[in-house]
């Protein structure tokens, strides 16, 4: 049995890794052209093998794909015959150009979206809509208090947001249980900016999206003579020109070595991705949470082994201390155009 996180004051707990599931978009839509499609069959495997893994949730989106990664993933589930109270779903409305009302006008359409699967965490994906913050944290109360959802939470919300959240949910007698933010070893913004501060003195969990830096961390752009760079838009990022792997090869070098003095009590030797995931989830004790992607059953089965890994004190700081510094490099190698 996995080790479980509680997702806020909520009663939802989840596995400290989780699915993110915006790469079974069926590159669809302008948010699923971002990755290409995987083929439905694969999907399926990768699923089996996140579960197999001891993964035990999947957070996806209205608008990934317009709602063919939420088909998808149901899909999956559904011909794979998994019993309903193995996994947790997390979904996500989108609010551009909409008003609050929205979130329970359009929930069925997210259900119907699921094929019938239940959505336990319902999260507003961005803090914009016509509507200010307030109006959609109740609209979000009432899904919960309706018994239709398990628990409210949002995603990129800075501090300000987050209280707004927090406090209009609150009033409906609803916990806020989770903050959607971007967060990895080379991305610290929300320890600087107050949102990770405020997540711990709300009961909030942060949930880590991109926390391999979309790939980064997993050293294989790295590797020696490697001349691979990735797919998709993440070709142009600076990090992953050569300039920015120099930047962020000494954090790599100290992920591999993190990993190799874990090899021993390992069954299968770790990888820097999974020492870089172990570090998200286990540097602030049970406040994060992570959701890395997977195209291939090969990084599913990677990710779910990543919880396998426990990290020492010394670890953890050594790898703190190693990301501000790659983080630091990159982030003056950008402003230099």
């Amino acid at each position: 049995m996995r080790k479980l996180y509680r997702l806020g004051s909520s009663d939802l707990e989840v596995t400290p890794v989780g699915l993110g599931c915006w790469q079974f978009s069926r590159a669809t839509g302008l948010a699923g052209k971002y990755w290409p499609s995987v083929p439905q069959e694969r999907v399926r495997e990768i699923v089996r093998v996140t579960l197999e893994g001891g993964i035990n949730w999947f957070d996806t989106a209205e608008v990934y794909g317009k709602g063919a990664s939420e088909d998808s993933l149901a899909e999956a589930l559904h011909f794979l015959g998994i019993p309903r109270g193995q996994y947790r779903i997390a979904d996500k409305w989108f609010p551009a150009f909409r008003f609050a009302g929205s979130i329970r006008r359009t929930f069925p359409a997210r259900e119907k979206a699921m094929r019938g699967i239940s959505i336990d965490l319902h999260q507003i994906h961005q803090p914009f809509s016509f509507s200010g913050v307030e109006e959609q944290a109740r609209e979000m109360g009432l899904l919960v208090k309706g018994g239709r959802i398990g628990a409210a939470g949002v995603s990129n919300f800075n501090e300000k947001r987050m209280r707004k959240a927090h406090r209009a949910l609150a009033a409906e007698g609803v916990p806020l249980a989770t903050n959607q933010m971007r967060y990895s070893l080379l991305d610290r913004e929300i320890e600087r900016d107050g949102v990770l501060e405020t997540a711990k003195e709300l009961g909030v969990t942060i949930i880590a999206y991109s926390p391999l830096s979309q790939g980064l961390l997993t050293g294989r752009y790295h590797e020696p003579g490697e001349t691979r760079r990735p797919g998709s838009p993440r070709k142009w990022m600076k990090r992953f020109r050569p300039a920015g792997l120099e930047a962020t090869r000494p954090l790599i070098e100290e992920l591999r070595h993190v990993a190799e003095a874990h090899a021993p009590s390992a069954s299968e030797p770790p990888t820097p991705a999974q020492v870089a995931l172990a570090w998200v989830v286990q540097h602030h004790g049970e406040s994060v949470v992570a959701i890395p992607g997977a195209t291939s059953v090969a990084q599913a089965r990677s990710n779910a082994a990543a919880m396998d890994i426990t990290l020492t004190r010394e670890d953890l700081d050594r790898l703190d201390h190693a990301g501000r510094e790659a983080e630091r490099r990159l982030k003056r190698l950008e402003s230099h155009g």
